[in-house]
Protein backbone atom coordinates (compact mmCIF):
# COMPACT_ATOMS: atom_id res chain seq x y z
CA UNK A 1 0.00 0.00 0.00
CA UNK A 2 1.51 3.26 -0.86
CA UNK A 3 0.87 6.22 1.47
CA UNK A 4 -1.07 9.12 -0.26
CA UNK A 5 -1.08 11.52 3.12
CA UNK A 6 -1.57 11.48 6.93
CA UNK A 7 -4.51 12.90 7.95
CA UNK A 8 -4.75 15.19 11.17
CA UNK A 9 -7.56 13.64 13.61
CA UNK A 10 -8.27 16.92 15.28
CA UNK A 11 -7.44 20.33 12.65
CA UNK A 12 -7.69 17.40 9.43
CA UNK A 13 -4.45 18.51 7.67
CA UNK A 14 -2.60 16.63 5.25
CA UNK A 15 1.08 15.46 6.08
CA UNK A 16 3.23 13.96 3.62
CA UNK A 17 5.04 10.58 5.58
CA UNK A 18 8.37 12.70 4.88
CA UNK A 19 7.04 15.36 6.50
CA UNK A 20 6.49 14.16 10.18
CA UNK A 21 6.82 10.77 12.61
CA UNK A 22 4.23 10.87 14.87
CA UNK A 23 1.73 13.58 15.67
CA UNK A 24 0.57 16.76 14.43
CA UNK A 25 2.43 19.69 14.53
CA UNK A 26 0.09 22.05 14.65
CA UNK A 27 -2.14 20.77 17.45
CA UNK A 28 -0.79 17.15 18.75
CA UNK A 29 -3.68 15.24 16.96
CA UNK A 30 -3.11 12.11 15.80
CA UNK A 31 -2.47 10.91 12.24
CA UNK A 32 -3.99 8.49 10.26
CA UNK A 33 -2.08 6.95 7.33
CA UNK A 34 -4.34 7.02 4.37
CA UNK A 35 -4.10 5.52 1.17
CA UNK A 36 -5.39 6.50 -2.30
CA UNK A 37 -8.09 4.20 -2.31
CA UNK A 38 -8.90 4.49 -5.98
CA UNK A 39 -5.49 3.25 -7.12
CA UNK A 40 -5.65 0.80 -4.33
CA UNK A 41 -8.78 -0.58 -6.16
CA UNK A 42 -7.87 -1.33 -9.03
CA UNK A 43 -4.20 -2.67 -7.67
CA UNK A 44 -6.27 -5.22 -5.13
CA UNK A 45 -9.25 -7.08 -5.51
CA UNK A 46 -11.10 -9.56 -2.23
CA UNK A 47 -10.02 -12.36 -4.07
CA UNK A 48 -6.13 -11.48 -3.58
CA UNK A 49 -6.56 -11.55 0.11
CA UNK A 50 -9.25 -14.73 0.22
CA UNK A 51 -7.03 -16.81 -1.85
CA UNK A 52 -4.05 -16.15 0.65
CA UNK A 53 -2.49 -19.09 2.09
CA UNK A 54 -1.17 -17.08 4.84
CA UNK A 55 -2.74 -17.55 8.49
CA UNK A 56 -1.31 -14.08 10.03
CA UNK A 57 -1.73 -10.33 9.31
CA UNK A 58 0.50 -10.16 6.88
CA UNK A 59 -2.44 -11.95 4.47
CA UNK A 60 -2.92 -8.07 4.34
CA UNK A 61 0.18 -6.75 3.13
CA UNK A 62 -1.42 -5.03 -0.17
CA UNK A 63 -3.52 -2.78 2.26
CA UNK A 64 -0.76 -2.42 4.64
CA UNK A 65 1.69 0.78 4.80
CA UNK A 66 4.84 -1.83 5.21
CA UNK A 67 5.80 -4.72 3.54
CA UNK A 68 6.33 -7.97 4.95
CA UNK A 69 10.05 -8.37 6.02
CA UNK A 70 10.37 -11.58 5.74
CA UNK A 71 11.34 -13.86 9.16
CA UNK A 72 8.91 -17.09 8.23
CA UNK A 73 8.66 -19.56 11.16
CA UNK A 74 9.35 -16.50 13.73
CA UNK A 75 6.52 -15.22 16.25
CA UNK A 76 6.94 -12.21 13.64
CA UNK A 77 4.76 -13.91 10.97
CA UNK A 78 2.30 -15.83 13.91
CA UNK A 79 0.54 -12.25 14.90
CA UNK A 80 -2.80 -11.79 13.61
CA UNK A 81 -5.68 -14.33 12.37
CA UNK A 82 -6.86 -15.41 15.55
CA UNK A 83 -9.67 -17.96 15.67
CA UNK A 84 -13.07 -16.89 16.10
CA UNK A 85 -15.18 -18.76 18.71
CA UNK A 86 -19.52 -19.31 18.69
CA UNK A 87 -19.85 -19.97 22.20
CA UNK A 88 -23.78 -21.15 22.48
CA UNK A 89 -24.30 -21.61 25.89
CA UNK A 90 -22.99 -18.20 26.52
CA UNK A 91 -25.41 -16.86 23.41
CA UNK A 92 -27.90 -18.69 24.71
CA UNK A 93 -27.35 -17.09 28.84
CA UNK A 94 -27.70 -14.13 26.77
CA UNK A 95 -30.94 -14.88 24.99
CA UNK A 96 -29.21 -13.67 21.96
CA UNK A 97 -29.20 -15.58 17.94
CA UNK A 98 -25.61 -14.56 16.70
CA UNK A 99 -22.68 -14.41 19.10
CA UNK A 100 -18.78 -15.10 18.22
CA UNK A 101 -15.27 -14.38 20.48
CA UNK A 102 -12.37 -13.41 18.72
CA UNK A 103 -9.62 -14.44 20.61
CA UNK A 104 -6.66 -12.38 20.37
CA UNK A 105 -5.21 -14.22 23.52
CA UNK A 106 -3.94 -16.82 20.72
CA UNK A 107 -1.22 -13.87 19.26
CA UNK A 108 2.79 -14.98 20.30
CA UNK A 109 2.69 -12.91 23.50
CA UNK A 110 -0.91 -13.46 24.22
CA UNK A 111 -2.15 -10.37 23.55
CA UNK A 112 -3.72 -7.84 20.84
CA UNK A 113 -1.04 -5.22 20.98
CA UNK A 114 1.43 -7.91 18.69
CA UNK A 115 -0.31 -7.04 15.86
CA UNK A 116 0.72 -3.30 16.03
CA UNK A 117 3.88 -3.90 17.23
CA UNK A 118 4.28 -6.57 14.63
CA UNK A 119 4.12 -3.51 12.09
CA UNK A 120 5.66 -0.77 14.25
CA UNK A 121 9.07 -2.98 14.70
CA UNK A 122 8.70 -3.13 10.38
CA UNK A 123 8.34 -0.22 10.64
CA UNK A 124 11.85 1.08 12.23
CA UNK A 125 12.97 -1.58 10.30
CA UNK A 126 12.54 0.51 7.10
CA UNK A 127 13.77 3.33 8.05
CA UNK A 128 16.42 2.04 9.75
CA UNK A 129 16.12 2.63 13.58
CA UNK A 130 17.94 -0.18 15.69
CA UNK A 131 16.07 0.12 18.94
CA UNK A 132 12.16 0.50 19.64
CA UNK A 133 10.70 1.90 22.84
CA UNK A 134 7.43 1.52 24.89
CA UNK A 135 5.22 3.04 27.37
CA UNK A 136 3.61 -0.24 28.57
CA UNK A 137 1.39 -1.86 31.25
CA UNK A 138 2.78 -5.17 30.41
CA UNK A 139 0.67 -5.90 26.86
CA UNK A 140 2.43 -3.49 24.63
CA UNK A 141 5.83 -3.11 26.19
CA UNK A 142 5.84 -7.77 25.82
CA UNK A 143 4.53 -7.92 22.05
CA UNK A 144 7.24 -4.92 21.43
CA UNK A 145 10.07 -7.24 23.06
CA UNK A 146 8.88 -9.95 21.07
CA UNK A 147 8.00 -9.23 17.98
CA UNK A 148 12.14 -7.58 18.73
CA UNK A 149 13.41 -10.59 20.01
CA UNK A 150 12.03 -12.96 16.39
CA UNK A 151 13.66 -9.39 14.54
CA UNK A 152 17.11 -9.49 16.56
CA UNK A 153 16.03 -5.80 17.07
CA UNK A 154 16.40 -4.35 20.80
CA UNK A 155 13.85 -3.07 22.86
CA UNK A 156 13.20 -0.96 25.84
CA UNK A 157 10.12 -0.90 27.56
CA UNK A 158 9.42 1.58 30.69
CA UNK A 159 6.68 0.23 32.80
CA UNK A 160 4.48 0.98 35.83
CA UNK A 161 6.25 -0.55 38.89
CA UNK A 162 2.67 -1.68 39.76
CA UNK A 163 2.24 -3.67 36.30
CA UNK A 164 1.41 -7.31 37.21
CA UNK A 165 4.60 -10.09 37.06
CA UNK A 166 3.58 -12.02 34.87
CA UNK A 167 3.73 -9.26 32.25
CA UNK A 168 7.43 -8.22 33.36
CA UNK A 169 7.86 -11.62 33.23
CA UNK A 170 7.74 -11.64 29.84
CA UNK A 171 9.34 -8.45 28.67
CA UNK A 172 12.63 -9.79 30.49
CA UNK A 173 12.49 -12.86 28.88
CA UNK A 174 12.10 -11.93 25.64
CA UNK A 175 15.62 -9.85 25.87
CA UNK A 176 13.88 -5.88 26.30
CA UNK A 177 15.53 -3.53 28.39
CA UNK A 178 12.84 -2.99 31.03
CA UNK A 179 13.22 0.15 33.24
CA UNK A 180 9.98 0.39 36.13
CA UNK A 181 8.83 3.75 36.86
CA UNK A 182 7.85 4.62 39.84
CA UNK A 183 4.96 6.38 38.83
CA UNK A 184 1.93 5.39 36.76
CA UNK A 185 1.50 4.75 32.81
CA UNK A 186 0.93 8.07 31.68
CA UNK A 187 4.14 9.22 33.26
CA UNK A 188 6.01 5.97 31.69
CA UNK A 189 4.10 7.36 28.41
CA UNK A 190 5.71 10.68 28.78
CA UNK A 191 9.14 9.74 29.54
CA UNK A 192 9.07 7.01 26.60
CA UNK A 193 8.68 10.18 24.31
CA UNK A 194 11.79 12.18 26.04
CA UNK A 195 13.84 9.26 25.55
CA UNK A 196 13.06 8.91 21.58
CA UNK A 197 14.15 12.91 21.00
CA UNK A 198 16.89 12.46 23.56
CA UNK A 199 18.54 8.99 22.33
CA UNK A 200 16.85 8.35 18.80
CA UNK A 201 14.72 5.55 19.61
CA UNK A 202 11.33 4.86 17.37
CA UNK A 203 8.41 5.44 19.96
CA UNK A 204 5.99 2.41 19.98
CA UNK A 205 3.51 3.85 21.66
CA UNK A 206 -0.27 3.61 21.07
CA UNK A 207 -1.68 7.15 20.43
CA UNK A 208 1.51 8.53 18.91
CA UNK A 209 2.67 6.53 16.49
CA UNK A 210 0.09 5.93 13.47
CA UNK A 211 1.16 2.86 12.67
CA UNK A 212 -0.06 1.48 15.80
CA UNK A 213 -3.51 1.67 14.18
CA UNK A 214 -2.27 -0.01 11.20
CA UNK A 215 -1.71 -2.73 12.92
CA UNK A 216 -4.69 -3.09 14.82
CA UNK A 217 -6.74 -2.46 12.19
CA UNK A 218 -6.02 -5.75 10.78
CA UNK A 219 -8.40 -7.49 13.01
CA UNK A 220 -11.26 -5.29 11.55
CA UNK A 221 -9.92 -7.49 7.95
CA UNK A 222 -10.38 -10.97 9.74
CA UNK A 223 -13.21 -10.01 11.11
CA UNK A 224 -14.50 -9.41 7.42
CA UNK A 225 -13.15 -12.53 6.48
CA UNK A 226 -14.56 -14.81 9.70
CA UNK A 227 -17.66 -13.47 10.09
CA UNK A 228 -19.19 -10.78 8.04
CA UNK A 229 -18.80 -12.47 4.81
CA UNK A 230 -20.81 -15.32 6.07
CA UNK A 231 -23.29 -13.47 7.08
CA UNK A 232 -26.78 -13.25 5.11
CA UNK A 233 -27.69 -10.25 2.83
CA UNK A 234 -29.40 -7.81 4.19
CA UNK A 235 -28.53 -8.65 7.84
CA UNK A 236 -28.23 -5.94 10.38
CA UNK A 237 -24.55 -4.43 11.29
CA UNK A 238 -22.57 -6.61 13.23
CA UNK A 239 -21.87 -5.10 16.64
CA UNK A 240 -18.63 -5.46 18.43
CA UNK A 241 -17.39 -5.05 21.62
CA UNK A 242 -14.45 -3.61 22.34
CA UNK A 243 -12.47 -2.50 25.63
CA UNK A 244 -11.52 0.88 25.49
CA UNK A 245 -8.01 2.17 27.63
CA UNK A 246 -6.06 4.61 25.31
CA UNK A 247 -8.63 4.33 22.40
CA UNK A 248 -6.14 3.44 19.98
CA UNK A 249 -7.65 -0.39 19.82
CA UNK A 250 -11.22 0.56 19.09
CA UNK A 251 -10.08 3.81 16.61
CA UNK A 252 -7.83 0.94 14.50
CA UNK A 253 -10.25 -1.48 14.42
CA UNK A 254 -12.54 1.70 13.15
CA UNK A 255 -9.93 2.62 10.50
CA UNK A 256 -9.52 -1.15 8.87
CA UNK A 257 -13.73 -0.83 8.40
CA UNK A 258 -13.49 2.39 6.97
CA UNK A 259 -10.84 1.28 4.48
CA UNK A 260 -12.75 -1.82 3.50
CA UNK A 261 -15.96 0.54 2.93
CA UNK A 262 -13.66 2.69 0.88
CA UNK A 263 -12.39 0.13 -1.05
CA UNK A 264 -16.06 -1.16 -1.41
CA UNK A 265 -15.44 -4.36 0.29
CA UNK A 266 -18.33 -3.58 2.63
CA UNK A 267 -21.57 -2.19 2.36
CA UNK A 268 -21.58 -0.88 6.09
CA UNK A 269 -19.61 -0.23 8.95
CA UNK A 270 -20.29 -2.44 11.69
CA UNK A 271 -21.38 -0.51 14.85
CA UNK A 272 -18.63 -0.02 17.46
CA UNK A 273 -19.66 -0.41 21.48
CA UNK A 274 -16.51 0.86 23.76
CA UNK A 275 -16.09 -0.56 27.09
CA UNK A 276 -14.19 1.41 29.98
CA UNK A 277 -14.19 0.24 33.20
CA UNK A 278 -16.01 2.90 35.33
CA UNK A 279 -12.52 3.77 37.40
CA UNK A 280 -11.41 4.62 33.93
CA UNK A 281 -13.98 6.05 31.62
CA UNK A 282 -12.47 9.32 30.86
CA UNK A 283 -13.75 8.90 26.79
CA UNK A 284 -17.18 6.99 27.91
CA UNK A 285 -17.67 10.22 30.33
CA UNK A 286 -17.32 12.95 27.17
CA UNK A 287 -19.24 10.07 25.15
CA UNK A 288 -22.23 10.66 27.65
CA UNK A 289 -21.59 14.26 27.86
CA UNK A 290 -21.72 14.69 24.12
CA UNK A 291 -18.00 16.54 23.53
CA UNK A 292 -14.95 15.88 22.04
CA UNK A 293 -13.07 17.22 25.62
CA UNK A 294 -11.79 14.51 26.96
CA UNK A 295 -10.77 15.57 31.06
CA UNK A 296 -8.88 13.17 32.10
CA UNK A 297 -9.61 11.02 35.35
CA UNK A 298 -7.11 9.52 38.47
CA UNK A 299 -7.46 5.72 37.14
CA UNK A 300 -8.56 2.54 39.34
CA UNK A 301 -9.25 -0.21 38.04
CA UNK A 302 -8.01 -4.03 38.25
CA UNK A 303 -8.37 -4.14 34.73
CA UNK A 304 -4.49 -2.71 34.46
CA UNK A 305 -4.26 -2.62 30.54
CA UNK A 306 -7.00 -0.28 30.17
CA UNK A 307 -6.04 2.30 33.39
CA UNK A 308 -5.62 4.99 31.93
CA UNK A 309 -5.68 8.54 33.26
CA UNK A 310 -5.20 10.63 29.82
CA UNK A 311 -6.21 8.84 26.88
CA UNK A 312 -4.10 9.14 24.05
CA UNK A 313 -6.50 8.25 20.99
CA UNK A 314 -9.71 9.46 22.65
CA UNK A 315 -10.78 11.48 19.70
CA UNK A 316 -10.21 9.61 17.52
CA UNK A 317 -11.88 5.85 19.83
CA UNK A 318 -14.77 8.87 19.84
CA UNK A 319 -15.24 9.50 16.53
CA UNK A 320 -15.51 5.73 15.99
CA UNK A 321 -18.35 5.02 18.08
CA UNK A 322 -20.48 7.68 16.66
CA UNK A 323 -20.03 7.52 13.30
CA UNK A 324 -20.60 3.53 13.34
CA UNK A 325 -24.03 3.98 15.73
CA UNK A 326 -22.67 2.64 18.50
CA UNK A 327 -22.13 3.92 22.50
CA UNK A 328 -20.06 3.83 25.31
CA UNK A 329 -20.71 1.86 28.57
CA UNK A 330 -18.55 1.73 31.55
CA UNK A 331 -18.37 -1.86 34.06
CA UNK A 332 -17.78 -2.18 37.24
CA UNK A 333 -14.60 -4.31 38.64
CA UNK A 334 -16.95 -7.07 40.16
CA UNK A 335 -18.58 -6.89 36.77
CA UNK A 336 -15.26 -7.67 35.06
CA UNK A 337 -14.62 -10.62 37.43
CA UNK A 338 -17.92 -12.02 36.51
CA UNK A 339 -17.31 -11.97 33.12
CA UNK A 340 -14.00 -13.90 33.38
CA UNK A 341 -15.46 -16.42 34.88
CA UNK A 342 -18.22 -16.33 32.14
CA UNK A 343 -15.96 -16.50 29.47
CA UNK A 344 -13.92 -19.67 31.06
CA UNK A 345 -16.75 -21.70 31.68
CA UNK A 346 -16.77 -21.95 27.56
CA UNK A 347 -12.91 -22.59 27.58
CA UNK A 348 -12.16 -19.13 26.94
CA UNK A 349 -9.38 -17.29 29.86
CA UNK A 350 -9.60 -13.55 29.28
CA UNK A 351 -7.44 -11.23 31.27
CA UNK A 352 -9.37 -8.59 32.98
CA UNK A 353 -9.49 -5.94 30.12
CA UNK A 354 -10.04 -8.48 28.07
CA UNK A 355 -13.37 -9.56 29.61
CA UNK A 356 -14.30 -5.96 29.86
CA UNK A 357 -16.29 -6.61 26.38
CA UNK A 358 -18.24 -9.07 27.76
CA UNK A 359 -19.17 -7.64 30.79
CA UNK A 360 -19.96 -4.88 28.61
CA UNK A 361 -22.26 -7.13 26.87
CA UNK A 362 -24.05 -8.56 29.40
CA UNK A 363 -24.46 -4.55 30.27
CA UNK A 364 -25.73 -3.67 26.96
CA UNK A 365 -28.06 -6.65 27.11
CA UNK A 366 -29.75 -5.39 30.61
CA UNK A 367 -30.03 -1.67 29.34
CA UNK A 368 -32.07 -3.55 25.86
CA UNK A 369 -29.14 -1.24 23.88
CA UNK A 370 -29.33 -4.03 21.35
CA UNK A 371 -31.39 -6.78 19.73
CA UNK A 372 -31.60 -10.31 20.65
CA UNK A 373 -31.47 -10.68 16.83
CA UNK A 374 -28.42 -8.71 16.55
CA UNK A 375 -25.29 -10.51 15.28
CA UNK A 376 -22.59 -9.39 17.91
CA UNK A 377 -18.97 -9.59 18.52
CA UNK A 378 -16.97 -9.71 21.70
CA UNK A 379 -13.09 -8.57 21.32
CA UNK A 380 -11.12 -11.05 24.37
CA UNK A 381 -8.06 -8.84 23.89
CA UNK A 382 -5.52 -10.54 25.80
CA UNK A 383 -4.98 -13.80 28.29
CA UNK A 384 -6.10 -14.61 31.87
CA UNK A 385 -2.54 -16.02 32.20
CA UNK A 386 -1.47 -12.13 32.23
CA UNK A 387 -3.13 -11.00 35.58
CA UNK A 388 -3.48 -14.68 37.21
CA UNK A 389 -3.89 -12.66 40.69
CA UNK A 390 -7.16 -11.08 39.24
CA UNK A 391 -8.41 -14.63 37.97
CA UNK A 392 -7.78 -16.12 41.13
CA UNK A 393 -10.33 -13.53 42.29
CA UNK A 394 -13.51 -14.29 39.38
CA UNK A 395 -13.58 -18.01 41.03
CA UNK A 396 -13.84 -19.70 44.56
CA UNK A 397 -10.83 -21.11 46.17
CA UNK A 398 -9.95 -25.05 45.59
CA UNK A 399 -10.05 -26.72 48.46
CA UNK A 400 -7.22 -28.71 50.21
CA UNK A 401 -7.84 -32.25 51.56
CA UNK A 402 -6.46 -34.61 53.16
CA UNK A 403 -5.52 -37.55 50.59
CA UNK A 404 -7.87 -39.93 51.50
CA UNK A 405 -11.43 -41.29 49.57
CA UNK A 406 -13.40 -39.82 52.51
CA UNK A 407 -12.13 -36.40 52.36
CA UNK A 408 -12.82 -36.45 48.89
CA UNK A 409 -16.41 -37.30 49.34
CA UNK A 410 -16.90 -34.94 52.38
CA UNK A 411 -15.70 -32.22 49.72
CA UNK A 412 -17.89 -33.68 46.97
CA UNK A 413 -20.84 -33.89 48.51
Amino acid sequence: MIIDHLLCSVCGKHYSPDQVTYTCPDDGGNLSIMPDYQYLANLVQPDDILNSKEASLWRYVPLLPVVDPGFQHTPLHQAGWTPVYQPQRLAASLGLSQLWVKDESRNPSASFKDRASAIVMTRAREIGISVVVAASTGNAGAATACMAAAMGAKSVILAPRSAPPAKIAQLLIFGAKVILVDGNYDQAFDLSIQASHEFGWYNRNTGYNPFTAEGKKTAAFEIWEQVLLNLPTGSKPLIILVSVGDGNIISGIHKGFKDLYALGWIEQIPRLFGIQAEGSAAIANAFAQNTTTIIPVAASTLADSISVDQPRDGLRALQAVRETGGTYLTVPDEAILRAIASLGSVGIFAEPAGATAYAGLVSAKTQNLLDLNDPVLVLNTGSGLKDIKAAMQAVPSAPIIEPSLQSLKQVIS
